[in-house]
This record gives structure tokens, sequence and C-alpha cells, in this order.
């Protein structure tokens, strides 16, 4: 150390790996414009951090270096007399007290018959306890779930595991209270539930393969296993959605041989669609391509200069970029056939399933991407966030139009004198 080399960083111990950031010559780790020496070796530079110093420190299962004000520890919550905290779990205690009065005016509980509704109960319990997760470790309440989280589930410590719990606390909970609300009517949500669905599917999948793949699978605990009964669920669930009755829409056969019968130049919203779509495809490719270790100049740039995130070391956006060009790829294809060509009856189902799946594993990716709990190696740079928020926000927007179009104007993807739809007619 009195040779100039660098040591570790106040607070971090010896015992550090500094797996997140390149180790210096002495093992530790200096933050980029951070200079940390030892006693006596370098005065200007001053060893001794004082109140209000910034303190780089690593928090176990994290995987990443945060700048701390008088030494406290980003995820580790405020001090246990923060007025935020019961202030923020009395409104969630309230949301779910207004849940379950929701459920009663609906007559949500005299419909147990219908299977799926304990399944979206017990889910949006979850969903409640993921939001506690994400708001604790980013400090917002402190004192819930540190020792479950430390135990039982490090990889929730991640960018990537902190946007799944918002996503899930938010979205999927707002999901269920309109499932669980139709049930209750007794009214059609299939349209919901298939977009659940996909959402669920896609953040459980790369989310469990990143775990497995990524760097910090050497922490894996036995209770990842209870994982494998949650996805037999989401299957048995799948498989209960696809077999509801479709909502037929209010049209003659006449009717429907005459949208079918338009071709796709007659369509302008419908080739303005495909030609998203094709786009789309292209970029889904490009990206399978640089995760796949292309040797094209212009792969390694994209990694390097627009999109670092893709070599983060934790596997998730590998898992997710792989997981597009082997499923959302041939599903893209697909559907610019289905557009071309009427009777596809199969479309409009798996649109709302692979925009559900979209929209849920692009707004992981992008925040995961901007996270601090990335590391810095990894995170998009500034001179490129325009274009990369750009280009990103418009890959989710293509399976969302799509959806949209299957929903709005059905007839063209009916087959031809589809069964129930002239009775329907005759019956209005």
């Amino acid at each position: 150390m009195g040779n100039g080399e660098w040591g570790p960083a106040p607070g971090m111990g010896s015992g550090w790996d500094g797996r997140d950031k390149a180790p210096s010559r002495a093992g530790g780790v200096t933050p980029p414009g951070i200079a940390v020496a030892s006693p006596g070796s370098h005065p200007e530079l001053g060893a001794v951090s004082q109140p209000g110093d910034r303190v780089w420190e690593s928090s176990p299962g994290q995987g990443l270096d945060l700048p701390c004000i008088g030494g406290s520890i980003p995820g580790q919550g405020p001090q246990s007399g923060s007025p935020l905290s019961p202030a923020l779990v009395a409104i969630l205690v309230l949301l779910g007290l207004i849940s379950i009065l929701i459920l009663i005016l609906t007559g949500g509980i005299s419909h147990f018959q219908d299977p799926l509704f304990c399944v979206f109960v017990v889910f949006s319990f979850v969903s409640a306890v993921d939001l506690i997760i994400a708001l604790e470790e980013d400090g917002l309440i402190s004192g819930f779930t540190e020792l479950y989280v430390r135990e039982g589930e490090p990889h929730v410590r991640t960018a990537h595991g902190l946007l799944l719990c918002y996503w899930d606390g938010t979205v999927h909970y707002g999901l269920y209270l309109g499932m669980v609300s139709a049930i209750g009517q007794r009214k059609n949500y299939r349209s919901l539930g298939l977009l659940w669905l996909g959402s669920m599917l896609m953040s459980a999948v790369v989310f469990l393969l990143g775990n497995l793949l990524g760097k910090y699978s050497p922490e894996l605990s036995p209770s990842f296993l209870l994982n494998l009964p949650y996805l037999l669920i989401l299957a048995w669930a799948g498989r209960r959605l696809f077999q509801q009755p479709r909502a037929l829409p209010s049209l003659s056969p006449e009717q429907v041989a005459e949208e079918q019968r338009k071709p796709l130049y007659q369509r302008p919203q419908d080739l303005l669609l495909v030609l998203i779509l094709i786009l789309t495809a292209a970029f889904t490719f490009f990206r399978g391509m640089v995760v796949l270790d292309c040797p094209a100049d212009s792969c390694f740039d994209y990694t390097h200069l627009h999109e670092p995130y893709l070599r983060d070391p934790v596997a998730y956006p590998k898992v997710q970029m792989l997981i597009y060009l082997f499923y959302l790829l041939p599903f893209l294809i697909l559907a610019i056939y289905a557009l071309a060509l009427p009777g596809c009856s199969w479309l409009p189902d798996w649109s709302l399933v692979f925009a559900g799946a979209v929209v849920q594993a692009q707004f992981a990716h992008l925040g995961s991407s901007l996270h601090s709990r990335t590391p810095f190696p990894y995170q998009t740079p500034d001179d490129v966030l325009g274009s990369f928020l750009l280009s990103n926000i418009l890959y989710a927007l293509g399976p969302q139009l799509l959806a949209l179009r299957c929903l709005r104007s059905p007839a063209f993807f009916l087959p031809p004198n589809p069964p129930g739809l002239a009775r329907a007619k005759k019956y209005q």
C-alpha cells in the first residue's frame, strides 16, 4: 500500500470479492472517480471517511456497489423510526381490506365453484408480499421481509428481481382484482386471463432460468424447489383459460365473408401492422444473435456501446433475448401470415398471451438496464439513453397493437361460417 497500490474502499472487508467490478492490483475495488488510500500513504486523498462522505459498500447477494451517505447501505431500509414505514404499511393493509370488500360486494365469496377464483385470491396475496419486498429493498420500509429475502430468495435483490416484484405488486394485482370482480359479476374474463397468463409465464421462466444459469446460481437454496408447484399451477390455469368459451362477435356470416375477401393492400391498418411486426422480428433476430456472441462488428458495437446490459453475468437479459428468439420470433412470422390470409382463429388468443409476455419482459429489461443495482459497466450509457428507450418501447408496442387489432375487429380471423355465429345472430 505504501508503494501506491490501491486497497479496499472503506467499509469493504477483506473477504469482499468484488465480483461486480474489476479488481484492483491489491485485490480491492475502487469505483471510477473515487480514490481511497491507506492512512499515511497519500494524505492529500484522505484515508478515513467522515460523516457525510461517500462510502462504497456491497451487500451480500446483491451484486452491486452503490454510494452511500454517512455509511448507510442502500437496500436495507431506513431507520426503524422512519415515519414512512407505518404509513406505507397502512396503505398496503388498506388496499387489502378494499380488495376483500370488493369481493364481498360483488358476490365473489359465493363463486368458489370457479377454481380460478381461489388461484387469483391466493396470487393476489403473493403480489402484496412482492410489493412489500420491493419497497423494503428500496429503503422505503424496513423490518418485514429482510430475513426471508436474505435466506430464501437472495436473487430478488437483483435489479431484475426488484422490477419483477414491482410489476407483480401493481400490474398483476390489478389484473387479479379485475378478474375476481368479473367472476363475481358472472362476466367473461378470458381476455384478461390470457394477458395475465403471458405476463406470469414470461416473468417466471426468465427469472427461474436466470437464477439457474447466472452468476448467483451457487447461492440457490432448497426453497427454489417451491417454484415447481408454482409453474404447475400456471400451466393448469392456462389450460382452464383456453377452455373457456370465447365471446362471439355480433356479426352475420355475410359480414364475415365480406371482411375476409379484402386483400392486404385494401386494409391499410393491417399493412402498417405487418410492417411493424417485420421490424420487430428483425430486431428480435438481431438481439438473439448478439447474446449468442455473433462475431459481427455490429453485434460487438451494440453490446458495448448501446445495450451493455446484455453482457451482465446475471444471465436474465441473455435468457430473455433467447426466449424472444426461439418463441417470439416464430410467433411474429405466423402473425404476419395470419394478417395476410383470413381464417386464422388462433391469433386472437395467442396475441393476448404474447402481448402480456412482451410488455412484462420489456418493463423488466428496461428497468434493469437503468437500475442502480445493475453494476455500472452494464448500465445503459447516457449518450444513447434516448435511442435505447425509443427502440425498446417501440419493440413492446408491436404485440400490443396486434392484440388490440384482434380484439376490436375479429371478423377477419374467424373461420368461415363459424359455429354458433348464425345462432347468435338469430337470437339478437
